[in-house]
């Protein structure tokens, strides 16, 4: 299975846009460089009051398909 390893940091002001309807997706660089976009609902789990952050393994399956991210330590 694929795995792409990110650092996020989604301020509590930016993912407000997740519930209002404004934004639905996150745009980011891996740490090897790749550029990705991806569904903000599967971030839905790691909000807290400061927003999210921190840093995450997201696995796909061969189609790209998202399958689960965990949060890296």
């Amino acid at each position: 299975m694929q795995h792409l390893d990110l650092d996020i940091a989604i301020s509590s002001d930016e993912w407000i846009k997740v519930y209002q309807g404004v934004a639905s997706d996150v745009h980011a660089v891996s740490r090897d460089g790749r550029k990705v976009r991806f569904p903000a609902r599967i971030l839905s789990k790691f909000y807290l009051r400061e927003g999210v952050r921190g840093s995450f393994r997201i696995f796909f399956d061969n189609n790209g398909k998202f399958v689960r991210i965990e949060r890296l330590n």
